[in-house]
């Protein structure tokens, strides 16, 4: 019997992140990844690694061989991406050609917070995207998924949202995100030894069906899931929500958002990690760069109270609401078209509401404190 080539090592940045620990979680169960986690802890669980590890362990079959094994331990690395030598530092460790690709999820998220510190984004976001690439391409690494956002399209002026729409984000944040695919597309039209995809992620919902890994973000929620999740264990000290218009154009006067399960997203980014094999056929339309960018999305709108409805069934806490004004900001409608995502990487996000509800509650009620 011949040897099985050894174990692609793959880094994932902010690894024990809720999207990166289900992004390792999903690139263990394929058996065929050594991860390489890199994380400053900003806004992450001391134990959201060592749960990934052993929810992988926990599904592996009895007779599971060592290299089995081997996949489900994480290299992880406390580092700072604005910290050029604290990079280069994991990545001398596995020496040139060690690293075969990275998933670079780290990020700054919070859209209000960005406005605020708009300084404080840059340079985590763009200046730590700029550092990890030219550290990848001094080690020869040179093939990365990119976790972008929605937020990239701003206010768009066709709904569901296709990827050939202007970049015109609104926010600090989304800005970020826009310089970021920028340096990647440029870089691929640069140096054809680079091959680039950037997933624009609309609104990652629920967690792992277990409950051992999920969404713990830390002070009070920003993102109406989670937030209706703490209101429910009572968490949050808010007996009402404030939802903001009622007004907009659309089916309840809410505003419409397109959401997918956290797992779904972690196969979109395990799907987008193979395209960029030496053997994919992805980039043959694409010969001057290898580079291009993906709605990940249901395709299908949610509205705030059609959320609030489906956790009240998850939960059985009646949730009471008030409606308020307008923010500044919302926009009626973010929809995804994630129609080339599924012709050209085989993207699908299969599950829906109930079931994201559902999964984020087993995962809240089983860690009330976090």
């Amino acid at each position: 019997m011949s040897e099985l080539p050894p174990l692609q090592k793959i880094l994932v940045t902010g690894g024990a992140g809720y999207i990166g620990s289900h992004v390792i979680y999903t690139l263990q169960k394929t058996r065929r990844y050594k991860v390489i986690s890199l994380d400053n802890g900003h806004n992450s669980h001391p134990t959201a690694l060592s749960r990934v590890s052993a929810l992988s362990r926990s599904e592996l079959p009895e007779n599971a061989s060592a290299r089995d094994i081997e996949t489900t331990e994480i290299d992880s690395h406390s580092c700072d991406l604005t910290r050029r030598d604290e990079i280069r530092t994991v990545f001398e460790k596995y020496g040139k050609g060690g690293i075969w690709a990275v998933i670079h999820v780290a990020a700054y998220k919070a859209v209000g917070e960005s406005v605020e510190f708009p300084l404080t984004y840059y340079e985590n976001n763009v200046t730590a995207t700029l550092f990890l690439l030219q550290t990848m391409a001094e080690f020869d690494c040179t093939r990365i998924v990119y976790s972008s956002s929605a937020t990239v399209y701003g206010v768009p002026p066709i709904i569901p949202i296709p990827e050939t729409t202007l970049l015109k984000a609104d926010s600090p944040y989304g800005k970020t995100k826009v310089m970021s695919e920028t340096m990647l597309d440029d870089l691929c039209h640069a140096d054809s030894k680079w091959s680039a995809i950037s997933l624009r992620i609309f609104n990652p919902a629920g967690a792992h069906p277990s409950g051992q890994i999920g969404e713990d973000p830390k002070g009070r929620p920003g993102n109406l899931l989670p937030l209706l999740a703490h209101m429910a264990v009572g968490r949050v000290d808010a007996t009402t929500l404030k939802i903001f218009g009622n007004d907009y154009p659309t089916p309840d006067g809410t505003c419409v958002r397109d959401y997918l399960h956290i797992l779904d997203l972690a196969a979109g980014h395990l799907l987008a990690l193979e395209a960029l094999s030496p053997e994919s056929k992805l980039f043959d339309s694409t010969p001057d760069a290898r580079y291009k960018a993906y709605n990940l999305g249901q395709g299908r709108g949610i509205s705030v109270l059609e959320i609030v409805d489906a956790m009240r069934k998850a939960t059985g806490f009646d949730f009471k609401y008030e409606i308020l004004g307008r923010r500044r900001g919302d926009v009626p409608d973010l929809t995804a078209d994630p129609a080339l995502a599924e012709k050209e990487l085989g993207f699908k996000a299969n599950q829906d509401l109930a079931i994201m509800c559902r999964d984020l509650w087993t995962f809240q009620s089983k860690n009330i404190d976090g």
